[in-house]
């Protein structure tokens, strides 16, 4: 039985993501495989003919390999901090129907999915929670949900494509929120300069009728203007594109490369990475 998802409700915004990472795995297979949306993507009765028709543009194309290098740097943050923090709390902030976690599992860490309620409804059907794995109704905005994860063998937190429809106060009063109880954790997200984020916007600034985009989170140098938040924080960053990956795979054309450089340097398209320490 196939589960059904309507147009134009909040399911459907979750299904497009999905879409991209089956993109992404016919298009740039030795670079990027993503075989649980393509079981997702059989278990969903949707009409796809809209999102078939864009895949063929270039724009598109180029857009699923972003989404298939920002998936990809978050895995090997997340990867590289278990290997020293073996039982380590891992944490999908916004997940969606993402299975990083899931993907990045080593065996003895816990795997916590978060994301507001209609999306864990969903989530729950599609991705119920295996072993070690909890998928927990939440807004991140609120801090009640760090008494749900058990960090006490450490915890890495990733954010794929959330921060950026946060005010930036709020993702100061967040990261200043889990450097309090998440001492020695580490939280990595992608990020962009302010001229990417207008263009990430201009759908959704329209619906939602927001003029300001000016205070939505954008960053172009990480260190120098994440750093002064807390003492505590310790903020590093690289391109999303290229600063992981020199794409010179032949499914990457030299064009694309091109943009790709465009997108790191030009609009600072990065995977921040903020290690909470001790107070200095």
């Amino acid at each position: 039985m196939k589960y059904k998802i309507e147009k134009n409700t909040v399911q459907e915004t979750l299904i497009l993501p999905l879409y991209s990472r089956k993109l992404c795995t016919e298009l740039y297979p030795n670079l990027y495989r993503d075989e649980t949306t393509v079981r997702l993507l059989d278990q969903i009765d949707y009409d796809f003919s809209e999102a078939e028709k864009n895949s063929r543009s270039l724009m598109q194309r180029f857009g699923a390999l972003e989404v298939a290098m920002r998936q990809n740097d978050l895995a090997f943050e997340v990867q590289a901090y278990l290997k020293n923090h073996p039982c380590a709390a891992v944490v999908n902030l916004g997940c969606g129907l993402d299975n990083t976690g899931k993907a990045c599992d080593n065996g003895s860490c816990k795997i916590y999915n978060l994301d507001f309620l209609d999306v864990i409804a969903l989530r729950q059907q599609l991705l119920p929670a295996g072993e070690r794995e909890q998928n927990i109704p939440c807004d991140l905005k609120d801090p009640a949900w760090f008494d749900k994860i058990d960090a006490s063998g450490g915890a890495v937190f990733f954010a794929s494509g959330v921060f950026y429809y946060f005010l930036t106060e709020q993702v100061r009063e967040l990261v200043q929120g889990m450097a309090d109880a998440f001492s020695g954790g580490v939280l990595v997200f992608d990020a962009a300069n302010r001229t990417a984020v207008k263009m990430i916007a201009k759908t959704w600034l329209r619906t939602a009728k927001i003029k300001d985009v000016g205070a939505y989170f954008a960053v172009s140098d990480a260190e120098r203007e994440l750093s002064p938040w807390d003492s505590r924080l310790q903020v590093s960053s690289r391109g999303y594109m290229m600063g992981y990956n020199d794409l010179k795979d032949p499914s990457v054309s030299g064009f694309f490369r091109f943009l790709a450089k465009v997108g790191d340097n030009g609009m600072k398209m990065q995977i921040v990475k903020i290690g909470f320490g001790g107070k200095l």
